[in-house]
């Protein structure tokens, strides 16, 4: 492990009476809810869980690939420039930066305090949103019987609660996620502010009165018609993607209050962000891919910058259900994929690389002739990243994530 990241201290779990969890807007405590402090240092943990599979190949650009600019004509992102300051920033001789978080995961990436882990994920090959992220949740192994009372981060918990480690968590959800599923109680706070309808039923009202009587008010009126039934199949498939979870811009306003809180109480966390499923319209430097990227990358600067000193003992992984094809669609977007890229952060991380298995991109080495293969297993890359921070034996390691051997990327 890093000599940066503190070793954990141990001590006895303290309790709290429930007039301070309403106080703090908690929920999810159950009958024997208990509110953790922890005193400074020791290890901390944010799980970023991006919900609906966000675009990888256009975040982690692989430029020296010409296969890439041919199976992406409209959407692709254009070559880093080394005489412009805002296009894709370069990392290595094969890899770019989307520039939308250039100033941002990409300046900690230049202070060593970011890398990325590309064909990455999980070998579920359903390609469906709830089935895969409830299969990454749970961490266990594909091909048996699943328990659903039973999550990674809930066997984290257990195994350190165990060993007397000092290591409280929470989820910023509004509901417990299934990551956190187990035999230790989890508050969870919700952070998610109401959006607006995907559709203003007042300006189509005003739009109909406007056409009232005129020869194009039957056109106007099933045209706004169709379009409100287009918008509302889209946000639903949408919503149910992202399972309520956050969207980008929510995750920046709050991402300084998650800070403070793991910052002065909480080492585990947990939280979803929403908006990532990009079948039509992802857009290329800007669009909505870039926007919610563009969010996202801000959100991630608060949220180091608000641990203060505690961000040197602090590992985020952000990761994704799954990646999305290779190829753009006929709608300028992407469709459900397989291998995605690991983002990994951390101020006392020994970043600024790309780690783990890779090989080249291009036609011939597509899984299935689609998507990006999946060379680095999630339980693999999570395993070693825990076993590393915690000192985990093989035994907690195996009861956390059975049947995987922990990979360690030499990045903690």
């Amino acid at each position: 492990m890093n000599d940066r990241l503190v070793s954990m201290n141990r001590r006895q779990l303290l309790t709290s009476a429930g007039t301070a969890l309403a106080g703090l807007g908690l929920g999810g405590f159950g009958l024997a809810g208990r509110l953790y402090a922890a005193p400074p240092g020791g290890p901390r943990f944010l799980l970023v869980f991006l919900r609906g599979g966000y675009d990888s190949t256009n975040l982690l650009i692989p430029y020296s690939s010409a296969y890439y600019y041919e199976a992406r004509p409209g959407i692709a992102i254009p070559r880093p420039d080394p005489a412009s300051a805002t296009g894709a920033l370069a990392l290595n001789a094969n890899w770019a930066l989307h520039p939308a978080v250039r100033d941002t995961v990409g300046a900690l990436y230049a202070a060593r305090q970011a890398a990325f882990v590309p064909f990455a994920g999980t070998e579920d090959l359903s390609r469906s949103h709830f089935e895969t992220q409830d299969s990454i949740e749970l961490g266990q192994p594909l091909g048996g019987s699943r328990n659903y009372r039973s999550g990674f981060l809930g066997r984290l918990c257990d195994c350190l609660q165990a060993g007397s480690a000092d290591a409280p968590p929470i989820a910023f959800t509004d509901a417990l996620p299934l990551a956190f599923e187990g035999a230790v109680t989890v508050p969870n706070l919700s952070l998610k502010s109401v959006g607006k309808a995907p559709f203003d039923e007042r300006q189509a009202h005003i739009l109909r009165d406007m056409y009232a009587g005129h020869h194009l008010e039957s056109a106007v009126s099933n045209g706004l018609e169709l379009r409100q039934e287009v918008a509302q199949q889209i946000a639903e498939e949408m919503q149910a993607a992202n399972r309520s979870a956050i969207n980008t811009k929510g995750f920046e306003l709050e991402a300084e209050r998650m800070g403070h809180l793991m910052r002065d109480k909480y080492r585990i966390g947990f939280i979803d962000v929403g908006g990532w499923d990009t079948h039509v319209g992802q857009g290329s430097v800007q669009g909505t891919l870039a926007t919610n990227l563009a969010s996202l990358g801000r959100g991630l600067q608060v949220f180091s910058q608000s641990l203060g000193g505690e961000w040197n003992n602090t590992v985020v992984v952000v990761l994704s259900e799954f990646g999305r094809t290779f190829r753009e669609n006929g709608n300028h977007g992407t469709d459900h994929g397989h291998g995605t890229v690991y983002w990994i952060l951390g101020g006392a991380i020994s970043g600024g690389t790309i780690a783990g298995e890779q090989q080249a991109v291009g036609r011939g080495t597509l899984f299935q002739d689609r998507d990006l293969p999946v060379l680095n297993d999630y339980r693999a890359v999570l395993g070693g990243l825990f076993r590393t921070l915690w000192g985990l034996s093989s035994e907690q390691s195996g009861q956390i994530f059975p049947q995987t051997r922990p990979l360690d990327l030499k990045l903690v």
